[in-house]
């Protein structure tokens, strides 16, 4: 009989969450919990701090209430996700900078109960309640009833949503501990150890770094911002904060694994998602590499491929594996029934990681479904919308998404999200969002819009100004194109195939040359990078589009160039690509520089 496309995990542990830290409190109440570059916080010190934050909040803040958490990697992030889980509450991460017009719109549509941040970045609010936190981090409380909350959601997270707005998936305390629990297993995290926290504070997985380190005695060591933009700086750090496991986004590992691997690293487990890996380590590795797959809406990780340090490993793309403890994963065709191994479908998703479902009924109701006859011990599963394929021996190979879903570095991005953040500008008739490769590899977002008669001038980089406000960065497109008509395809859609293949309607000209070899280097590569010819010498690299990727990129491009090592907050904060050249050229030996 031939075998279906279905994959058990083993079987999987029940793992509190709140009650292993604090186990670990009581037991350990010296050791380090939580070390932020020369400041260090014992588990009984943090355990102290989230008392004083929950004891601010109790009055205002209930068990189920969301709360909306604006802050970055800090002790105050750690101390007010303690005192939300302490208080029965939902923590819901925003990141440091959301932008104002999100923050808005997350207040307005899913009315948490309070949002946590630095006070002037908050929406205005009547009362504020100061939190005793080192940074002077206050609650705004949100007026108005919050949107229902399914019964014992642990936390929340965003996701592109297709309709214009964010998805709110819960996520309940069951799913965070089992998958807790594998994960404490699987990097034998415990006292006198050190776990990063380094992944962005909006996306889900710095949920595991942070809680899997605090319920397992170790410490989370806090990484400074420089590293998330700079593979070498990352090393770097790793080496000198004595880190033993970590969580990386695709697009940082990468330029990792391309390199000879850095002498002396504690680190022995490296766990990489958000993106297909196309790399895999090399036999100098030192640590055991995961490649890890899994969306919000199945609590962080669903399947894992593990690659042992020293080994060949080969040089294709490595498949995201076998489903973890407590997991169930089906390969389905279009009517939801198990394909035979070996032949391509959807990730069907279920078993004990399952998320509680949307803070959307009906949106829940349409990913979340029943399973066909004949798969065993579960009732329900999240429809991923991703094409893979499952082996003979069970491993599932990654292949697309089956819908306009794309990633860019490593995080899901919904092209309507984006089109609705440009249709809120009234000199917008109508925006079209693709994907394109870049030309420096990986995707890059491009929108094309068309704009009402009569509209007011502003220009493409006006509009591109204008959504940022309203966008994760990732989301932010790298280029506008101004177009009169959409073509159409034989259903009558927007074909957007057509539109990356036709040439822009008023293709800019190249960009003015440097004045010297170092400029005109410079400008080659943000060009490249970017995917814009008409960048000059007066350009700024974040307004004409980079990002956190593209910096990291160009770090390592002008490395490769050069032999000079730059910090891209140093780099990122030259007002223009002149400015940048100067800036390498001056780290140049002075007999090789050129000015």
């Amino acid at each position: 009989m031939e075998s279906l496309s279905i994959g058990y995990g083993r079987p999987h542990q029940d793992g509190a969450v709140l009650d292993l830290f604090a186990t670990w409190v009581h037991r350990t109440p010296d050791a380090p919990a939580l070390v932020d570059g020369a400041h260090t916080y014992s588990y009984a010190e943090l355990d102290r701090l989230a008392d004083t934050v929950a004891e601010a909040l109790r009055e205002r803040v209930r068990p189920g209430d969301l709360v909306g958490v604006c802050l970055g990697h800090s002790v105050d992030l750690v101390a007010v996700t303690l005192a939300t889980a302490k208080l029965g509450a939902v923590h819901l991460p925003l990141g440091a900078r959301p932008g104002e017009r999100r923050l808005q719109a997350v207040a307005e549509q899913l009315r948490p109960a309070c949002l946590v941040g630095d006070p002037a970045g908050l929406p205005h609010s009547d009362e504020q309640l100061a939190l005793g936190l080192p940074t002077g981090a206050v609650a705004a409380l949100v007026p108005g009833e919050q949107v229902d909350v399914p019964v014992g959601t642990h936390y929340a997270v965003l996701t592109s949503g297709s309709t214009g707005t964010p998805k709110a998936v819960a996520v309940g305390e069951p799913a965070l501990g089992a998958v807790l629990q594998w994960y404490r297993e699987l990097t034998g995290l415990g006292p006198g150890q050190r776990h990063s926290l380094l992944i962005g504070v909006s996306f889900d997985p710095h949920v595991l770094e942070l809680w899997a380190t605090l319920t397992s005695g170790a410490a989370l060591a806090i990484a400074p911002e420089a590293v998330r933009w700079d593979s070498g700086a990352l090393t770097d750090w790793w080496r000198e904060a004595g880190v033993t496991a970590s969580v990386l986004p695709t697009p940082l590992a990468e330029p990792i694994l391309a390199r000879p691997w850095p002498q002396g690293l504690a680190l022995r487990h490296l766990t990489i998602g958000g993106d297909r890996l196309r790399r895999a380590p090399g036999p100098d590795v030192t640590a055991t590499v995961h490649n890890a797959y899994g969306p919000a809406e199945a609590t962080v990780t669903t399947t894992v491929h593990t690659m042992a340090p020293g080994l060949d490993h080969g040089a294709g793309a490595p498949p995201i594996g076998l489903p973890i403890a407590g997991a169930v994963v089906l390969v389905t065709d279009e009517d939801g029934r198990p394909v035979p191994r070996g032949q391509a479908g959807e990730l069907r998703i279920g078993g004990h990681g399952l998320a509680a479902g949307y803070l959307d009924p009906e949106l829940t109701a349409r990913r979340f479904v029943g399973v066909p006859a004949g798969v065993d011990g579960i009732d329900r599963v999240y429809r991923s919308g991703d094409r893979v394929v499952m082996r003979a021996d069970g491993v599932l190979e990654f292949q697309g998404r089956l819908d306009d879903q794309v990633k860019v570095s490593g995080v899901r991005i919904e092209p309507a999200e984006v089109e609705a953040a440009f249709e809120r500008d009234v000199r917008v008739r109508r925006a079209v969002v693709a994907a394109a490769p870049a030309p420096a590899g990986g995707v890059r977002l491009l929108a094309f819009v068309q704009t009402v008669a009569g509209a007011a001038a502003g220009g493409a980089e006006d509009l591109l100004v204008g959504v940022r406000p309203w966008l994760p960065e990732q989301a932010v497109p790298s280029a506008v194109r101004l177009v009169d008509t959409f073509p159409l395809d034989a259903n009558g859609k927007v074909d957007r195939a057509a539109l990356l293949l036709a040439p822009a309607p008023e293709e800019p000209a190249a960009g003015e040359e440097g004045a010297t070899p170092t400029e005109r280097t410079v400008l080659r590569l943000c060009r490249e990078l970017l995917g814009r010819a008409d960048l000059g010498p007066s350009d700024n690299f974040l307004a004409a589009g980079g990002n956190s990727l593209a910096a990291a990129r160009l770090l390592e491009a002008l490395e490769e160039e050069y032999g000079v090592r730059l910090r891209a907050p140093l780099v990122l904060r030259q007002p223009d690509l002149r400015a940048v050249a100067r800036l390498v050229a001056e780290r140049q030996p002075a007999a090789a520089a050129t000015v």
